[in-house]
C-alpha cells in the first residue's frame, strides 16, 4: 500500500488517523519500514484541527524525500532505515 494514510472523520467529536498497511511482524526490531504513513496521518490530523500550513508542510516534506531521497518505498529497499528516513523527512521541512 505505500505510505497511504486515513483518517476516521468524526465531525461531531474525536477524529482518528493513522497509517494503513497490514501488519508486517518479520520487521520487527530490523529498522526497516517506512514511517512515511505515520507521518502523513500526523499530517492529515494537522489539517484537520485547522492546522492547514502545518499539514501542508508535511505534505510538501513527504513529497520532497519520496521524489528526491528513496529508492523504494517497499520495506527495506528504501536504501535508508525507518530512523533515518524519518531524519530525511525533518531535514525537508
Amino acid at each position: 500500500m505505500g505510505i497511504a494514510a486515513g483518517g476516521n472523520i468524526n465531525p461531531k467529536g474525536v477524529s482518528m488517523f493513522e497509517p494503513i498497511g497490514g501488519s508486517a511482524p518479520k520487521y520487527t526490531g530490523q529498522n526497516v519500514i517506512n514511517p512515511l504513513a505515520a507521518i502523513c496521518a500526523g499530517g492529515m490530523m494537522l489539517d484537520n484541527l485547522g492546522e492547514a500550513e502545518a499539514g501542508k508542510a508535511i505534505e510538501d516534506a513527504v513529497i520532497k524525500v519520496v521524489n528526491t531521497k528513496l529508492k523504494s518505498l517497499a520495506a527495506g529497499k528504501m536504501g535508508y532505515s525507518t530512523s533515518e528516513v524519518g531524519d530525511l523527512f525533518v531535514g525537508s521541512i
